[in-house]
């Protein structure tokens, strides 16, 4: 029994006359302090999920007013990600060896003060260093949190409750940033994007050594110094060439020879960690089917979410003619559907089980943005995009809280620092993955041909292979799971 539970109630006695009443079975529940935990290291990812799409819709203001070139635009998003998801990993470990509560807090005082020097910015070659500086923060602040999350919840009820709370925000947190970028940037300026993480991040810098309890192993572990510098190597080359992918082509010599050199990395990689003494990844945690195949999920639910977003984006300015703040209004309701489901996904995991939970979600998010194919040039279609959004969002959050559970359950606290590290960067990988890969078959549908209509066809085809793809990755990661639960029966 968890340590959280309270004693079960006294059953009512045989010799009373009156009417009796069973007391239901009261699940766990949290202390105070695990409350202000969970409150302050939501707030923090939340913070860090508003930052991934705060500047999306003011990146023309932005590009304007520091004189960047067109061509080079998308560099202050792709910075970010880069430094994001190809320092993730590498992160997670360093948690383990100087502790994750110093590692968050370090992280959060450096992604306030890159903020700042990103609101300050006065030419493209700062505002491009305060964007690597705010990736690096969030490469550091998300494993840690995270591992501080689950460090501090026993498995079972209340993990489930707080990551699945955990996910909510995180998603409602990039629907969050894209309505907050454009109120900012119409009502102040894009400068505001930037500063209003300093007072958040100086608040969580100041209430953290207080509130939160340190985490690590109890032996302090050695860095696999080839390990963390051919996956940063090759999570850095990869993401590269994704975005190179999007913005040139995928047959493109750069977008070719940054697949190319990313993909021997990591198998080189893969092959130092089975020699290693002190592996980043120990091979026993990457042939645990529920880490791998929970990964799986994960990363196809964020494909999948994030760049239909982007796809939409497409059809509420190119084909009904949005503006930018009211396409962000717009995913509003997306962000309630996730936050809906974010509150289920605890519920869901702990009724039907892990597996169940992303097959299910995966299927309601696949059938939801099936029917987004339907769209039209019409105006009165916005409503259909509602509607499906709000369901599919309630169905992706089922996957991602389902994810989590299963990629971080079964490991002892001193190997939660990998376990949440390799999660936070299938996040961050299937986050910047998704827009290129979807941007692709858009322009191989349209070709040269420009208008509403030939947008709305390329983005209806990228539709479909979206929800495809959702529906094949949550029955396949659902079958090797159950395949998974078979062996450990067998064993037991």
């Amino acid at each position: 029994m968890s340590r959280n539970a309270p004693a079960p109630a006294p059953a009512p006695t045989p010799a009373s006359t009156g009417p009796t009443t069973v007391p239901r079975a009261a699940g766990p529940r949290m202390t105070r302090r695990q409350k202000l935990v969970l409150a302050l290291l939501l707030g923090s990812q939340f913070m860090i999920a508003v930052d991934f799409s705060i500047l999306n819709v003011a990146l023309p203001v932005v590009g304007e007013g520091l004189g960047f070139s067109l061509a080079h635009l998308q560099w202050i998003a792709t910075s970010f990600a880069l430094a994001a998801a190809g320092f993730t990993l590498l992160f997670g470990r360093v948690a383990d060896l100087v502790g994750r509560k110093n590692l968050f807090i370090g992280g959060m005082a450096v992604l306030g003060l890159s903020s700042a020097l990103g609101g300050l910015a006065t030419s493209p070659e700062v505002l491009l260093t305060a964007r690597v500086l705010q990736g690096l923060a969030t490469a550091a602040v998300t494993p840690a949190g995270l591992a501080l999350l689950t460090t501090a919840f026993r498995e079972g009820p209340l993990r489930e409750r707080a990551l699945g709370l955990n996910g909510a925000l995180m998603s409602a947190g990039f629907t969050a940033g894209a309505i907050l970028g454009g109120l900012l940037t119409d009502l102040l300026s894009w400068r505001w994007a930037f500063f209003i993480n300093v007072p958040v991040a100086a608040l969580v810098v100041i209430l953290a050594p207080s509130v939160i309890a340190d985490s690590r192993p109890e032996r302090r572990p050695r860095l696999d110094v080839p390990g963390a510098v051919t996956v940063t190597g090759g999570l850095l080359l990869l993401v590269l060439g994704l975005t190179q992918a999007g913005e040139t082509g995928w047959t493109a010599p750069t977008t070719l020879v940054s697949l190319a050199a990313g993909a021997a990395l990591l198998i080189a990689f893969v092959r130092i960690e089975r020699r290693a003494t002190a592996p980043l990844v120990p091979m026993h945690i990457l042939k645990r089917r529920s880490v791998v195949w929970g990964n799986a999920a994960g990363l196809i639910a964020f494909v999948t979410e994030t760049s239909l977003v982007f796809l939409l984006t497409l059809y509420l300015q190119e084909v009904l003619g949005y503006s930018a703040l009211a396409t962000g209004l717009a995913f509003g309701v997306l962000g309630i559907g996730t936050v809906v489901g974010g509150m289920l996904g605890g519920r869901a995991v702990g009724r039907f089980g892990n597996r169940r939970a992303i097959v299910l979600g995966g299927v309601v998010q696949a059938g939801a943005t099936l029917s987004l194919v339907a769209l039209g040039t019409s105006g009165s279609w916005i409503w259909l995009l509602l509607a499906a959004t709000f369901v599919g969002g309630v169905g992706n959050m089922l996957m991602i809280v389902g994810f989590m559970v299963t990629a971080t359950s079964g490991l002892p606290d001193e190997e939660q620092g990998r376990a949440t590290g390799l999660a936070t960067m299938t996040q961050q990988v299937g986050i910047t993955l998704g827009i290129p890969v979807m941007s692709a078959i858009v322009t191989a549908r349209t070709g040269a041909a420009t208008g509403p209509e030939a947008v709305l066809s390329g983005v209806s085809t990228a539709i479909l292979v979206n929800s495809a793809l959702v529906l094949a990755g949550a029955l396949l990661a659902g079958h090797f799971l159950a395949g998974r639960n078979r062996t450990a029966a067998a064993e037991g």
